[in-house]
């Protein structure tokens, strides 16, 4: 009886596992590893150059291009992409925005980023 009762608990352990684990994941197909790779390093990238144009801000009071960061010394090199990626920056006294665009023809579930001065990346069309 004993044996009974923690078998049938293992079982709905082992329901309620799956299911937690399951329900939560898209529908869509895993990405390739090198396409996740790609896509971590890109969103490494826009927070480092968000960091540098809030480097750029502070001795000039205004926000820059990427290549007034990198004229200015608050970006080390120029970053102009990663595999599958271009990069481009706005910058206005007040605000900037850097997006990372997928390249054409754009890889099958590449997907656009941008950050600008809230340090939040999103997912952009």
């Amino acid at each position: 009886m004993r044996f009974a009762g923690m078998l049938v608990v293992l079982v709905i352990g082992l329901l309620i596992y799956k299911f937690y684990f399951t329900s939560g994941q898209a529908v869509m197909p895993a990405a390739a590893p090198m396409q996740t790779v790609d896509t971590i390093g890109v969103k490494n990238d826009l927070v480092g150059m968000a960091q540098a144009e809030r480097i750029y801000q502070a001795d000039h009071n205004a926000y820059g291009s990427i290549d007034d960061m990198v004229y200015s010394g608050a970006m080390a090199y120029k970053k102009t992409g990663r595999q599958g990626y271009t990069y481009d920056s706005q910058a206005s006294t007040d605000s900037f925005r850097i997006v990372a665009r997928c390249t054409d023809p754009p890889m099958p579930g590449c997907v656009n980023f941008a950050i600008d001065q809230s340090m939040q990346i999103s997912s952009i069309q």
